[in-house]
C-alpha cells in the first residue's frame, strides 16, 4: 500500500477518534452538569406507538418550574432492570435554560460516555502510533 494512502488513512481515523472522544467529553459533562445542578422533578413516563404500530422510545412528561407541561422522549431506553412502564413515575433534572435537556436520575449513562472517550482516545492514539511508524520508515 502507498505510504500517502497510509498516512491519509490514519489520520482519517485520528481525526475520527478526536471527534468521538469530544462527543463523548461533551455528552458526559452536560449529562453531570444537568444531573448536579438541573431542576428535580417527577415525570410520567407516556408510551406511545411508533411507525406501523412499533414500539418506540416512552415519553416523559413533567411540569418545570414556570408551570409548562414538556413531553419529551426518555433520554434511557427501558431495560429488564428498570423497565419505563406506561404510568410509572421517574424523577428526573432538567436544565431550566433548555427543558428539552433532561437527565433521568438513578439511570444516568455516564459509562456510555466515558466508552465514547476512552474509544476515541485509543483509536486517535493508535492511528497517531500508525502515523509515526510510518513517517519513520520513509
Amino acid at each position: 500500500m502507498d505510504t500517502g494512502a497510509v498516512v491519509v488513512f490514519a489520520g482519517v481515523v485520528a481525526l475520527g477518534g478526536m471527534v468521538a472522544a469530544l462527543a463523548g467529553a461533551h455528552g458526559l459533562r452536560q449529562a453531570q452538569r444537568v444531573s448536579e445542578t438541573g431542576v428535580r422533578v417527577p415525570a410520567l413516563v407516556k408510551r406511545h406507538p411508533g411507525k406501523d404500530g412499533e414500539e418506540s422510545a416512552p415519553l416523559l412528561q413533567f411540569v418545570t418550574e414556570d408551570d409548562k407541561v414538556m413531553e419529551v422522549v426518555s433520554p434511557v431506553p427501558p431495560t429488564r432492570g428498570q423497565p419505563l412502564r406506561d404510568g410509572d413515575n421517574v424523577l428526573v433534572s432538567y436544565d431550566p435554560a433548555d427543558p428539552r435537556n433532561v437527565v433521568v436520575q438513578g439511570r444516568e449513562r455516564f459509562g456510555l460516555e466515558r466508552a465514547f472517550v476512552a474509544g476515541g482516545a485509543l483509536i486517535a492514539l493508535l492511528s497517531m502510533a500508525l502515523l509515526a511508524v510510518v513517517i519513520a520508515g520513509r
